[in-house]
């Protein structure tokens, strides 16, 4: 369905952190001259209810559906409601500006710019492999992890996903790998050419995160999850693991995810050397 709009509704859904969707769909908004595109956006979407609500949203003002799902189950799912109602459901990472210009019959700058023609580099490709590769190695999901440029390992909420994002958008491929007390985590296959970095921040704080997530999702918060002599003790069960494997830590308790992303640089630079690669 085409919609014409001097202001075009765009819906950002994700089953994950919604990361990717957002840096992406921002990015092909930039190509737009003077459209001021709407956007509502849902992240961590885990059930078919959830996606029934965001539908019904959709339907009072008919847009386009941009998303990146993990779980093939719930893409399928809101590819079916979507069609439903007669709005497109698009996969970020695939063409989206086309996506875009389609749905609201819009122009790109370039293409209001006579014999002017807008040239993807090699940087711009390698950024979106290195997404979607972020995306798919995502706490440990696949066993494609160990080709990754760097992996990041930590306990929950030390900022892994986001940094792995951050750093994609560099043409850095990231994988991550949770730790989760008293759970041994999946190593097999990492050897010592692969650079490891271990997350982690002070139990204090990751139970402020913790608590304010479950917050967020309304969910009961005497849990095991936020215990803080769990956290302390599932913070230090971490670090042995790194001492062991001897893999470079950062604090992230005080750190931005720009100054995590610039330090995990500097340690590749430093890794990269020492292994003349």
């Amino acid at each position: 369905m085409k919609m014409l709009t001097n202001n075009p509704h765009i819906y950002l859904v994700s089953d994950s952190t919604g990361e990717t969707v957002s840096i992406v769909a921002r990015s092909v908004y930039a190509r737009f001259e003077n459209i001021k595109f709407i956007e509502s956006k849902w992240a961590l979407i885990r059930t078919e209810k959830q996606i029934d609500n965001i539908v019904s949203i959709v339907k009072k003002n008919p847009g386009l559906v941009l998303y990146t799902m993990i779980n093939k189950k719930l893409e399928d799912y809101l590819h079916k409601k979507c069609k439903d109602i007669n709005v497109i459901a698009h996969p970020i990472l695939d063409n989206t500006i086309s996506a875009v210009k389609e749905s609201f019959e819009l122009k790109t700058k370039n293409e209001q710019i006579p014999g002017k023609q807008h040239v993807l580099s090699e940087d711009y490709f390698d950024r979106i492999e290195a997404l979607q590769y972020a995306i798919a190695n995502d706490d440990g999901n696949s066993s494609e992890k160990y080709k990754a440029d760097i992996i990041l390992f930590g306990v929950s909420r030390t900022s892994k996903t986001p940094t792995s994002i951050y750093l994609a958008n560099k043409g850095i491929k990231v994988a991550n790998i949770p730790y989760v007390l008293d759970q041994e985590p999946d190593l097999k296959g990492i050897s010592k050419d692969t650079l490891v970095i271990g997350l982690f921040a002070s139990p204090e704080r990751l139970q402020q995160i913790r608590i304010s997530r479950l917050n967020s999702l309304k969910e009961n918060k005497k849990t095991s999850y936020v215990d803080i002599e769990l956290l302390k003790k599932e913070v230090q069960d971490a670090k042995k693991i790194c001492v062991r494997n001897q893999w470079s830590t950062i604090d992230v308790t005080k750190k931005s995810i720009e100054e995590i992303a610039a330090t995990v640089i500097e340690y590749l630079k430093i890794f990269k050397r020492r292994n003349d690669i």
